[in-house]
């Protein structure tokens, strides 16, 4: 089971250059830090930073091979060809298709979606949808969040006389498909200047270079940027250069009183999800539930919810993807359960370096879901398996630090196909290749990774006292965002923090902690905050016993008063 977290702390700049940020901007030296630790350097920075403009996206006939992909869109409409839009079953993939689809449409109606069945197809690109497109007399097929590998693919598209652009954002192989266009930021030829864009945002590009070939309204295309901000936040995507621009003004969308996306703003509603919409907002809630269409049916479900034009369609559709993830749930739960249970009892599992499960009954829309819950018990890199069309379907997941695409890599030779990311990635390798796979991935994982790597961290910006919090400082800690990889939302440690009188267990097991705290040497500042599955420091606590706290700062709304509270991530005993 999980062992005690280690605390690792982010280096201070130096306070030299803290004081000249901190006089520039008119900060505290904490939020001068804070931003430097996060390599805002200048006011002209952090002007950029907290005030993203869209003037400062960058041109998309920088990509490698947009012009081509744009000539052969232009060739289509002259023509009259009809062009299918297509993306994988996840949320990258579906807000991708509803992005692109519903922008084309306001010029063409020539236009088909096409959603890949989980079961039936797999990932990315499949030869179902390229009969299908054949079927429907499409002759281009514009292919998002998917298909950098899909080379016999493309070349079966060929031999029928249909053309791809692939818009993908994951790692090449060592050889392109042979596409019309293949726009990806990661190919070693492209001098892109961003290149963590997620499959949406190549999306959004490609038609951002459209709206300037054609000088069409950008102002429809902006319209567009909250399926792009949805992406960004659920493919865990950096939050930083272009993306942070695209977030940033996708939430604001989101967050305005006349956003009119009625699918998004019913799947809000059903998560009985009121006030601000950050980035949590979109991994935990709209996530899921768009997922969940792929997960337990069709994805394309989610891309009707998405561009609905009725508040009748949009209740029908939303009322079946939340019967969706209600299921989608249960399955979740299931399947960790059993999971965990076959390490428990097994001690091999147990003392390994990684975790490789398979069940063929274990539903795939799930697997990948459980990889991350396992991790959370059994901290190192981890691969769920099931059956799929006759082969093993798995969804690997790591730890911070650990490249678990390179581990599967270096296991190529008993794979049928792989592809992905750093911390997330799908492979499919033969029912009777798992054993040899599971002693040849723990064999990598056991020689590259780090004793510091299978131990649970908490990263920390810095310790601070509890008094340095206040209305001024949390609202530049607030227009930092939106937060996200590499932006990450600062966490903070206070050491020496007593119980003020007030800390009990709640919830309905007594699992979580409502605190009331001071730090000993101020013990007239009080703070409230709220730790979750941490309520067996009750007695410690109570027995007016110093601890050490790592947490965040969150605003509380409770019956018309607002204040700040701490949101405790980790507790540990004081040492002095």
């Amino acid at each position: 089971m999980l062992t005690e977290k280690r605390w690792d702390f982010q280096p201070i700049p130096e306070q030299e250059k803290i004081d000249k940020l901190a006089k520039a901007l008119n900060i505290s030296a904490l939020n001068a830090g804070l931003l430097l630790q996060r390599g805002i350097n200048s006011f002209d920075e952090a002007k950029a930073f907290f005030r993203p403009k869209l003037e400062d996206l960058h041109n998309p006939f920088e990509m490698q091979d947009m012009e081509a992909a744009v000539n052969r869109i232009e060739a289509a409409l002259e023509e009259g060809e009809t062009i299918m839009v297509f993306g994988d079953y996840d949320v990258d993939g579906t807000t991708s298709v509803a992005l692109v689809s519903s922008y084309l449409k306001h010029y063409y109606e020539n236009i088909i979606t096409y959603i890949p069945d989980r079961y039936n197809e797999g990932y990315g690109i499949s030869f179902a949808g390229i009969d299908e497109a054949e079927k429907q007399n499409c002759s281009l097929i514009i292919a998002l969040d998917c298909g950098i590998k899909a080379l016999d693919k493309i070349d079966y598209a060929n031999q029928k006389n249909i053309d791809f652009i692939i818009c993908d954002h994951h790692r090449p192989g060592d050889k392109l498909p042979a596409a019309v266009a293949v726009l990806d930021p990661k190919r070693d030829d492209c001098k892109y200047p961003y290149k963590e864009l997620s499959g949406c945002g190549i999306g959004f590009k490609l038609m951002q270079a459209l709206s300037q070939k054609f000088n069409w309204p950008q102002d429809e295309l902006f319209n567009l940027l909250d399926l792009t901000a949805i992406s960004i936040a659920c493919d865990i995507v950096p939050i930083t250069g272009e993306n942070r621009i695209l977030a940033y003004y996708g939430l604001k969308q989101i967050n305005d009183p006349n956003y009119s996306r009625e699918g998004v703003k019913h799947l809000l509603k059903l998560a009985n999800k009121e006030g601000n919409v950050d980035i949590s907002t979109l991994v935990f809630v709209i996530g899921p539930r768009i997922n969940a269409a792929g997960r337990i049916e069709s994805g394309l479900n989610a891309v009707e919810l998405l561009t609905a034009a009725t508040k009748k369609d949009v209740e029908d559709f939303g009322k079946l993807i939340n019967s969706q993830n209600n299921e989608r749930r249960e399955l979740d739960k299931e399947t960790t359960f059993e999971a965990l249970n076959l390490i428990e009892h097994s001690k091999e599992l147990k003392k390994a370096k990684s975790t490789v499960l398979y069940q063929s009954h274990w539903h795939k829309g799930v697997i990948g879901i459980v990889a991350s819950r396992v991790i959370e018990s059994f901290y190192r890199p981890t691969i769920i398996f099931t059956e799929s069309n006759g082969v093993a379907a798995g969804s690997a997941r790591s730890v911070p630090g650990f490249d678990v695409y390179n581990a599967i890599e270096a296991c190529s030779e008993h794979i049928l196909q792989f592809g992905g990311h750093k911390y997330a990635a799908g492979l499919t390798i033969e029912i009777d290749k798992i054993p040899e796979f599971v002693k040849a991935f723990e064999k990598q994982v056991s020689t590259t990774i780090t004793e510091e790597q299978l131990t649970p961290v908490v990263e920390i910006d810095y310790e601070i006292e509890l008094s340095e919090i206040n209305r001024k400082f949390y609202n530049i800690l607030t227009q930092m965002a939106p937060f996200g990889p590499e932006n990450l939302t600062p966490v903070f440690c206070a050491k020496n923090v007593v119980d003020a009188g007030y800390t009990t267990k709640v919830g309905s097991d007594n699992s979580h902690l409502k605190l009331s705290v001071r730090q000993i040497h101020n013990p007239t500042e009080e703070f409230n905050g709220i730790a979750f599955k941490m309520g067996h420091w009750e007695e410690y606590l109570k027995a007016n016993n110093a601890v050490d706290i790592v947490f965040t700062i969150e605003e509380n709304n409770w019956r018309g008063q607002t204040s700040l509270q701490l949101m405790v991530r980790d507790i540990k005993k004081s040492k002095n």
